[in-house]
């Protein structure tokens, strides 16, 4: 029907889990489908085969020819990490609960999802939601209006759709981060390409200007920025005349700025780790959650989304606080990042012991620093593999009442998930930003004697395909 790398030209009719538009394709034998990742029903798209199988290929959009009736054309730039712009948010959501659920329905083998859900919680803002946000820059530029592709250019903004070497110019506010700042990266693309240095070239792995990575604060509505650069032609970069330019446009919202020197040819190195001279301000901004202050640098992990964070945070906590807690009880939260649900929870009930575990020492180094600044003592957290942390400290088994669980997008792998399993907790509170990984654990859990009481999702990401989920398992029998 199709081979590997070949180039088609596809209708989508139907929306599944992920951002996968569906196109059925009319054989002998009935239809064969074929998935788009980030694509809508009623467009029409430039696709790329990338893997086929007998019933079923999977394709990498590069363009769309046509646009969907449903869509609504704004003002605001379409980017690869927003593909869902123009489609009207109430149409996202629909697409989403429904392919979800059909998830849980089919892979968990949850047959009554109806009766089990609980709530679709929106984010609180569709726009401008973001907290964090990387624009890179290259010298090879591709212009969306004529796909052309220009070499020795400067460009600055985001990655085209699907490629790694070459940028599309942010023009107008993406709707997805802070639009004064949006507003103003023309401007600044400009006073950096005035320098005469040039735009990194990805392919020759050569060039200065890197990228710019930008953090924002809601609580104290600052940006803490961070320009990288490599070192080639560092003595005629004026470092300090740009941060005096930054802090002309942005005033008293600029946080701090800093100025990273990274030689490390990896695209996706750790940006932020390398040579930091921090050239104005502060090296970290204030968050704040539920009441509580958390500290963030440029290279901690936050949630992205801060204020539909704090829905989704809360309900997690409200299936914790569903069944009786007692005092003195052990709630152990694993895969727990930087602490923030750990301390939020103690600000329901602070008689509890609450241990937090995390393989990412620079995050538990963060978690500790919060816990301090909040004045949380019934807290405590370990570096550690969550597995590994299980097996060495067997005396939690039968102790604790409650875990909770936010693991990353690949899962809980397999043996750790019966190690959690074999503490015995009543309840399981399951957060999840792949809720794929999570229907497929959900039927690990159901043969192990838990129930699937409650599910929830929340859409942190608006204009993209992601959606997570909050399930709450509730042991019945030990298998």
């Amino acid at each position: 029907m199709f081979h590997r790398g070949e180039v088609v030209e596809l209708t989508i009719t139907d929306y599944s889990f992920g951002g996968r538009g569906i196109s059925k394709v009319p054989t002998e034998d009935g239809h064969y489908v074929v998935f788009v990742d980030n694509s809508f029903p009623g467009q029409k798209v430039r696709a790329r085969i990338e893997k086929k199988k007998k019933k079923f290929a999977e394709a990498k959009l590069i363009d769309i020819i046509e646009r969907s009736e449903l869509e609504v054309i704004s003002g605001f730039q379409e980017i690869s990490g927003g593909p869902y712009i123009y489609v009207p948010v109430e149409l996202q959501e629909k697409a989403k609960k429904e392919t979800t659920l059909e998830l849980f329905r089919r892979i968990g083998n949850i047959k009554n999802i109806e009766e089990v859900f609980d709530t679709f919680i929106s984010s609180p803002e569709h726009f401008f939601y973001r907290n964090k946000m990387e624009y890179s820059f290259s010298c090879i530029e591709h212009v969306p209006a004529t796909g052309e592709e220009i070499d020795n250019s400067f460009a600055l903004g985001f990655k085209r759709r699907g490629t790694w070497w070459k940028v599309e110019n942010l023009d107008k506010p993406s709707a997805l981060f802070d639009e004064q700042w949006e507003t103003v990266l023309i401007e600044v693309r400009n006073f950096l390409k005035a320098t005469q240095l040039p735009a990194w070239h990805p392919p020759q792995k050569t060039g200065f200007f890197r990228h710019i990575v930008v953090r924002k604060s809601f609580f104290q509505d600052q940006l803490l920025i961070n320009l990288v650069t490599s070192s080639e032609g560092l003595d005629q970069f004026d470092a300090q005349a740009f941060s005096d330019f930054l802090h002309q446009k942005l005033g008293n919202r600029l946080a701090g700025f800093q100025h990273t020197i990274n030689d490390n040819v990896a695209d996706r190195a750790k940006i932020e780790n390398g040579s930091v001279q921090l050239l104005y301000g502060e090296e970290k901004v204030i968050e704040k959650l539920v009441g509580l202050s958390f500290e963030i640098s440029m290279e901690s992990f936050f949630q992205t989304n801060p204020k539909c964070a704090e829905l989704l945070y809360t309900k997690a906590l409200d299936y914790v606080f569903e069944g009786e807690i007692q005092s003195n009880e052990v709630i152990m939260d694993l895969f727990c990042g930087t602490g923030t649900i750990g301390q939020i929870l103690t600000t329901r009930k602070n008689d509890v012991k609450i241990i937090g575990v995390d393989i990412v020492a620079e995050a538990i180094e963060d978690a500790k620093k919060n816990a301090k600044r909040n004045n949380i003592h019934n807290i405590d957290f370990f570096a550690a593999d969550v597995g590994k942390f299980l097996k060495e400290f067997p005396d939690y088994q039968g102790k604790i009442g409650t875990i909770i669980l936010d693991p990353p997008r690949a899962g809980i792998a397999p043996k750790t998930l019966l190690k959690v399993i074999d503490l015995g907790a009543k309840n399981l509170v399951y957060i999840s930003c792949n809720p794929s990984t999570q229907a497929r654990d959900t039927e690990t859990l159901i043969k192990a004697g838990y129930r699937l009481d409650k599910l929830s999702l929340v859409d942190q990401f608006p204009h993209t395909g992601h959606i997570e989920s909050i399930a709450k398992f509730v042991l019945e029998s030990k298998n």
